[in-house]
């Protein structure tokens, strides 16, 4: 297959992982939209909302509340926008949902998002020891 989060996911592809465990792995945006945004992504190939299993879908709402703990503890942040998209908002045709840090008066349109912090200094606060 020749899927982008796949290969991240089986290793064959470097990224900035942040945290992973059996079911998924999450890691820092390769483009992202404010400091410290994540994508929290299944291991398993599944294309969108529609044909994601329940089971790994409640996982990772679990694993989606870790990661804002750490990233209000680590970085910190004021708030936090979840986002999943679907059919043709998919840019990668892999199940993800992105976690993106808010900031106070960040402005934030995602169309120009901020980068007030290099994604090697944000790495550095949210990795797992």
């Amino acid at each position: 297959m020749d899927c982008i989060f796949c290969k991240i996911a089986n290793g064959e592809i470097p990224s900035k992982k942040i945290y992973e465990d059996d079911v998924v792995i999450v890691f820092l945006d390769i483009n992202p939209i404010s400091s410290g945004h994540m994508l929290v992504v299944p291991k398993d190939h599944t294309l969108d909302l529609e044909t994601i299993d329940d089971e790994v879908l409640i996982h990772i709402n679990k694993v989606i509340r870790k990661m804002m703990k750490l990233a209000y503890e680590k970085i910190p942040c004021d708030g936090i926008t979840i986002c999943q998209n679907n059919g043709t908002a998919q840019e990668v045709k892999h199940y993800h949902v992105h976690l993106i840090p808010r900031y106070k008066n960040d402005k934030l349109n995602f169309v120009d998002g901020i980068k007030d912090l290099d994604v090697d200094q944000i790495y550095e606060k949210l990795k797992q020891n």
